[in-house]
């Protein structure tokens, strides 16, 4: 994949899996992308009055168009992101279902009535505009949906930056786009360095609000650019996710569970169970069932669809994540290819205590961090003992508990027996530094409108 030459940087596509080039992909520049802005809000002004219907039904055929490509996209992030290939088929599915799920939304942005004394009032969800949304590397194509599927059928625009490692997936949604009948600059993809295209993208006034995936560092700084505009901005950030285990709950399933809570796309997912804490009276018990779960786990190539973790994003994220390893005692570790890749095994950690930054620190690699605890409260309280919260898992079949431990922890997004984060059909999104405001679910696309309320007065 080759993209016209021009005095922008050509950035140097590299796979995960072989560690060589796989294409080359201009990046924008500010002035880019104040052209790609300038184009979508004029398109914005056409999008905006569609009908509801013929916006619904361009978003379907958009869906059916990818479903169409599903085998496509799918190895192009295996290539591009090193996803395993059952992940990346799911990743490809989930743009069309969130598609599917959003192209109900413009024949739904139903407004209210308001009783009132003098007259009659309404409401209306108003489009906003120009939409930014700025996207990281470990799954491109869902979290790209997540934003621009409600954003597009309220009947925005969209200016969509993917990570530098990981646009491949982006650059060929946009061309499926077009293919499906969206209109010209009604949604863009501008691959750049984010701190110029990115940045610009958050600054330029004719963004109207930017939804932003990442790290909390750089959401704060996004953040604080949104502020001087007054714009509104949805940030999913980093997580530290509790995957607490009791004993009276199913032991079994808990351990063979754990592992891909964690090592799923190389615990490169701010979703990931990245701390376990298990119920004193059955720790030992449970460490073993763990150690003979992580040894089944199928590191491989990527392309094999038995494959269960393939390698890491890149040789530096595998070395910022190799830091973590001297947190602790290690417990055992899985297994890894020879050969070409930025592979890691998959490593378990007995921190000393709870202060240890293995235990602290978004890893976002292929660690998990083990320890014990008494009581619930105590379950409670370390949990809660973090900047984070976005997710998380408990493992019990008393329901009061598992009621009191939802209401609990502070987390946006909890799973009982399960390690479930995310469904299109439900909200989505954290507590304190892992993020601001919700993606999907039934008000996904109301989060990209503006409330207007009309008084008519009666005579």
């Amino acid at each position: 994949m080759m993209h016209a030459a021009t005095d922008n940087e050509i950035y140097r596509v590299v796979s995960p899996l072989t560690e060589l080039e796989v294409a080359t992909v201009e990046m924008a520049s500010a002035a880019d992308i104040d052209e790609a802005v300038a184009r979508s809000h004029i398109a914005f002004q056409r999008w905006r009055r569609v009908a509801p219907g013929e916006r619904a039904r361009i978003l379907r055929e958009f869906a059916r168009v990818v479903d169409a490509h599903v085998e496509e996209l799918a190895l192009l992030e295996v290539l591009n992101a090193g996803h395993t290939i059952g992940n990346a088929r799911w990743e490809a599915r989930n743009v069309r279902d969130v598609l599917n799920y959003y192209a109900g939304a413009p024949e739904r942005l139903i407004g209210s009535q308001i009783p009132v004394p003098g007259g009659t009032n309404v409401t209306f969800h108003e489009a906003m505009g120009v939409v930014g949304v700025i996207v990281p590397w470990n799954f491109p194509m869902p979290l790209a949906a997540w934003a621009f599927a409600p954003a597009l059928a309220a009947g925005n625009a969209v200016v969509l930056k993917p990570a530098e490692y990981t646009p491949l997936t982006a650059l060929r949604l946009a061309e499926l786009a077009l293919e499906a009948g969206v209109p010209e600059s009604v949604f863009t993809v501008l691959p750049g360095r984010g701190t110029i295209a990115g940045q610009r993208l958050v600054e330029h006034p004719l963004v109207r609000k930017v939804s932003f995936t990442g790290s909390t560092p750089v959401g704060r700084n996004i953040m604080k650019a949104c502020a001087d505009q007054v714009k509104p901005v949805t940030l999913e950030l980093g997580g530290k996710s509790a995957n607490i285990i009791f004993d009276d709950g199913d032991h079994e399933l808990a351990a063979a569970s754990a592992p891909m809570a964690v090592f799923d796309n190389a615990g490169q997912d701010c979703c990931a169970r990245s701390r376990i804490l298990v119920q004193k009276s059955i720790y030992n018990e449970f460490m073993d069932n763990l150690h003979g779960s992580v040894q089944g786990i199928r590191v491989s190539d990527p392309r094999d669809e038995a494959a269960q973790m393939g390698p890491m994003i890149s040789k530096l994220q595998r070395e910022r994540a190799s830091r973590y390893l001297e947190g602790g005692s290690i417990a055992f570790t899985g297994s890894v290819p020879d050969g070409p890749g930025y592979w890691m095994a998959p490593t378990v950690i007995v921190p000393g205590d709870t202060t240890a930054a293995v235990w602290r620190e978004e890893v976002f690699g292929p660690v998990v961090a083990v320890l014990p605890f008494d009581t619930e409260e105590d379950a409670i309280e370390m949990a809660n003992n973090t900047h984070y919260g976005l997710s998380g898992s408990v493992f019990t079949n008393n329901l009061d508990r598992a009621f009191r431990m939802a209401r609990s922890l502070e987390v946006g997004t909890l799973s009982i027996n399960s390690h479930s984060s995310v469904r299109y059909w439900t909200p989505f999104g954290g507590f304190k530094e892992s993020g601001l405001g919700r993606e999907l679910g039934p008000d996904g696309a109301k989060a990209f409108t503006e409330e207007k309320n009309v008084f008519i007065a009666h005579r």
